[in-house]
């Protein structure tokens, strides 16, 4: 399940291209089977470790080459282990959320990505989550630890990429159809996976991303502008733009 759209990343073979915060590296892979050459980072360990694990992998059944995978590295958002103007392509995806310093980590993706590369930023869209924090203390910062610790409006966000000096391409919205099942996950409270309504509705979920049939595909485009779970940015950095200079 895909939050960004690959076609708004300008992303040709053999572009550098960095997943901040990769998870278990569902960009990541998505990006090394067009072409370019992925590094994935993240701060916690498991996640590391299943990455590089699917990478493995994804290599032995054939669905990419070893130039795909620069490497899949442990690392601080705010402390990024790369030299400036190194990577075409930045993606954070539900990261920023989980940053108490996220200005700084917005600095450091601009200070990563070379001169004209395009960054992609998703956060948990203002409306849903708003419901979710409402619903469930379980759900956020400071009841649980790594919760998510802001609520951004689409606004802040933007204004913050800017001020990291970044020009601002475009947005939009994502999983329409993802709202309503962590609603219901909070209202049950989030860790009660085996509530029954909660089961079924994952299981739906879970066909409708790995069968995408076009009914659902459709529901999902006409909700998500209202009510998806993710808002995204994508943003340049400008062509001869000095390294950390700001606004």
């Amino acid at each position: 399940m895909l939050t960004v759209q690959f076609d708004r990343l300008r992303l040709k073979p053999g572009d550098l291209f960095l997943d901040a915060g990769t998870g278990f590296g569902r960009h990541a892979f998505e990006a090394a089977r067009r072409g370019a050459r992925v590094v994935a980072l993240d701060y916690a360990a498991p996640e590391v470790t299943g990455t590089r694990a699917t990478f493995a992998a994804m290599y032995e059944a054939g669905e990419l080459t070893a130039e795909s995978l620069a490497g899949v590295v442990r690392g601080d958002a705010t402390r990024l282990p790369f030299n400036d103007s190194t990577f075409d392509c930045v993606v954070t995806s539900e990261v920023l959320e989980h940053i108490h310093d996220d200005t700084t980590a917005l600095a450091e993706f601009e200070r990563v990505l070379r001169p004209g590369g395009v960054l992609a930023a998703t956060v948990p869209a203002w409306f849903p989550e708003k419901i979710n924090w409402a619903l469930s203390d379980e759900y956020h910062a400071p009841f649980v630890a790594g919760g998510h610790v802001r609520i951004y409006r689409g606004g802040e966000l933007r204004r913050k990429i800017s001020r990291a000096g970044l020009e601002i391409d475009s947005t939009h919205k994502a999983h329409g159809l993802h709202s309503p099942y962590w609603w219901l996950r909070c209202a049950v409270g989030p860790q009660r996976e085996d509530n029954k309504a909660v089961a079924i509705y994952k299981k739906f979920l879970e066909w409708d991303i790995i069968s995408a049939p076009p009914i659902t595909r459709a529901i999902d485009k006409a909700l998500s502008p209202m009510i998806g779970k993710s808002y995204v940015v994508y943003a340049t950095k400008p062509s001869g733009r000095l390294v950390g200079a700001r606004r």
